[in-house]
């Protein structure tokens, strides 16, 4: 049975995808990532890539907060 390759538009995803392929690339994982899709990457590696996105998304609230006051 072949395979479905599903392309992914990078100039399409929300933001929140957005900073998960940012960090994926920042970890380098983003070629495994592109060629074999998210299943392809171990517990730690997903855990790493979402623990990174909340503490970004944190960091980002946090900011957007302080240009608020």
């Amino acid at each position: 049975m072949a395979k479905k390759e599903k392309k992914i538009k990078l100039d399409e995803l929300t933001p929140e995808e957005q900073l998960k392929y940012e960090i994926a690339e920042e970890l380098g994982l983003m070629d495994r990532v592109l060629k074999d899709g998210w299943k392809s990457l171990s517990a730690k590696e997903t855990g790493r890539v979402g623990g990174l996105m909340t503490k970004k998304k944190r960091e980002m609230k946090m900011e957007a907060l302080k240009e608020i006051k």
